[in-house]
């Protein structure tokens, strides 16, 4: 947040699986802190509990006849 330089869209794509609960706790609590600030914060991932902290998301979904997505807003 320092430096000079302004950073408004961050995209992360994966790493979660690998942090143990309170890591992952702990990047979840930043993401939404920066996200709260007006940044816009994309994460893709497969981790359940990541999922369930996220009120906006969009779900991708594959089938045999193709990919299909989802707007998720709770």
């Amino acid at each position: 947040m320092s430096g000079g330089i302004s950073l408004e869209t961050m995209l992360i794509d994966e790493g979660f699986g690998t942090l143990d609960a309170e890591s992952l706790d702990q990047a979840i609590e930043l993401l939404m802190s920066l996200q709260a600030t007006g940044r816009l914060v994309g994460v893709i991932s497969h981790v359940q509990e990541l999922k369930d902290r996220v009120d906006a998301r969009i779900e991708v979904k594959k089938s045999r006849s193709g990919s299909s997505i989802q707007l998720i807003v709770e």
